[in-house]
């Protein structure tokens, strides 16, 4: 690997960060838009683990200063947190659409958030929702008994099932019409905001353009059911039901997902402390559609590629299935079985390794710092990129090779903590990780034990949204599983 030796910057922090060619006219912007992900890579290759990107015309021209290395994602992400902040241009944008949640909220605000929503993200909150995710994933068996020539596009099947199940925890009976209203309008949205926050210059969101009046139409028709559930669940009737302290865990009936009071929304709009007071209506939704963004296209993202790897590797995927028919039998999975499927998790965590569903993390620097022993200025736009640190050669042999075996416990503690870092890392760690793993190896373990997959495409495109996503068919023939 190259690794460019810089002169030392006149500031005396750290040396001259390399930059990667581009045109004259616009850098790399044609390229960063058409593959990123590409980019990013070939970034890394020519100049090492820290390297800048120019994109964008003279004048407008914005410059990305990328960080390749387990070292340096550790040091933006956790040790030198508080210096690299929230505040480039695509997080304002989700603002603008998602509203101020826990993913983009800073300061107090996140703080006061998450110390209200903390009680409900315990492991013995998160545990109870298993039975939530397997009524959902039964859902999906069911439907594909009618799969038209046994071939289904895991990426689409896997995003309706973790919507499906991240909606009836959030909103317990109102998943149908929750989950149709996100299904219809969250790609319109986030396609607009992803359009905005990479676009050096934008008209302002109130003018009648064609795709202004789309994402209007989408976020009013999302903010209207979003609106509508958190008054009925804020009503005398429904309070009743919630309760005070439903936001702690106060018996063994804590974290059933779909009893009364007991759906993420309602243990929502119960949260309170003396210091932090409570979340208003508007708190409540941009919580709700923060969840529902990251709750979902993360975890359909690992689901569909772990079905798709082992659709491309028969004996991993043998070798994962008799794991899981040694463990449940015929039996349905719990939350304890996490722990008792150790070769399951394994393939999963290989599987986000190579497809992170947040393949690149933004920031921007408050004040000059050192990065991996490079010079970031005050005012920089900083990018985070798991997609390279997770094929980065110095902590994974033959990176673009699928081997589960890659993350057995001693395999796991000989590598930085930050070569692997799919939830992020740091205080903005992803609140969500437990979740999303017990939801994963859940879906995984009824799905394998059902049916084998065998890879249709075998070389699926990917394209980096807010989450990563396919733009291309990610197709499985299934077949039932004998015995």
């Amino acid at each position: 690997m190259a690794t460019a030796q810089a002169p030392r910057t006149g500031s005396g922090v750290g040396t001259e960060i390399p930059r990667l060619e581009g045109s004259p006219l616009l850098g790399s912007l044609a390229d960063l838009k058409s593959d990123a992900l590409g980019t990013y890579l070939r970034a890394q290759h020519r100049h090492g683990d820290v390297v800048r990107i120019a994109a964008g015309p003279p004048g407008l021209r914005t410059e990305l200063h990328c960080v390749f290395s387990a070292e340096g994602a550790q040091q933006v992400l956790a040790s030198q947190a508080a210096n690299f902040r929230k505040d480039n241009a695509l997080y304002q944008e989700v603002r603008n659409a998602f509203g101020n949640g826990l993913l983009t909220s800073q300061d107090e605000d996140y703080m006061r958030q998450r110390r209200l929503v903390q009680p409900l993200f315990t492991k013995r909150r998160v545990d109870g929702y298993a039975d939530a995710v397997a009524s959902e994933t039964a859902a999906t068996l069911a439907a594909w008994e009618e799969a038209a020539d046994g071939v289904v596009d895991v990426a689409d099947e896997m995003m309706t099932l973790a919507l499906r199940a991240v909606s009836r925890i959030l909103f317990g009976t109102d998943v149908d019409a929750t989950a149709d209203v996100v299904d219809r309008c969250f790609p319109v949205i986030t396609a607009y905001v992803m359009r905005r926050g990479y676009s050096p210059v934008n008209v302002p969101r109130d003018w009648p353009t064609p795709g202004n009046k789309r994402a209007a139409a989408a976020l009013d028709e999302l903010y209207a059911i979003c609106d509508a559930i958190i008054a009925e669940r804020r009503s005398p009737r429904a309070g009743a039901g919630a309760g005070a302290g439903a936001a702690t865990e106060t018996g063994p009936e804590a974290g059933a997902a779909g009893a009364p009071g007991e759906d993420l929304l309602s243990l929502l709009a119960a949260a309170t402390s003396a210091d932090d007071g409570e979340f208003d209506a508007t708190e409540l939704r941009e919580q709700v559609l923060i969840f529902l963004l990251a709750g979902h296209e993360t975890t359909a993202t690992s689901l569909a590629f772990t079905l798709h790897l082992l659709g491309r590797h028969p004996e991993l995927q043998d070798r994962a299935r008799a794991e899981i028919a040694a463990v449940l039998g015929d039996r349905a999975p719990g939350a304890a079985d996490l722990d008792r499927l150790p070769y399951l998790t394994q393939v999963l965590k290989e599987a986000m390794r190579l497809y992170p569903a947040a393949p690149a993390l933004g920031r921007r620097s408050v004040a000059a710092a050192e990065v991996d022993g490079y010079a970031i200025p005050a005012g920089a736009d900083v990018i985070v990129a798991p997609w390279v640190i997770h094929r980065h050669p110095e902590y994974w042999p033959d990176p673009e090779r699928f081997d589960p075996d890659r993350f057995t416990p001693e395999a796991e503690a000989a590598r930085p903590r930050y070569a692997w870092l799919p939830f992020g890392g740091g205080p903005r760690a992803c609140i969500g990780q437990h979740f999303s793993m017990l939801e994963s190896v859940i879906a995984l373990a009824m799905l394998l034990r059902a049916y084998e997959f065998e890879a249709v495409d075998t070389d699926i495109s990917v394209t980096a949204g807010i989450t990563l996503r396919t733009t291309s068919p990610a197709r499985c023939r299934i077949r039932r599983v004998e015995g």
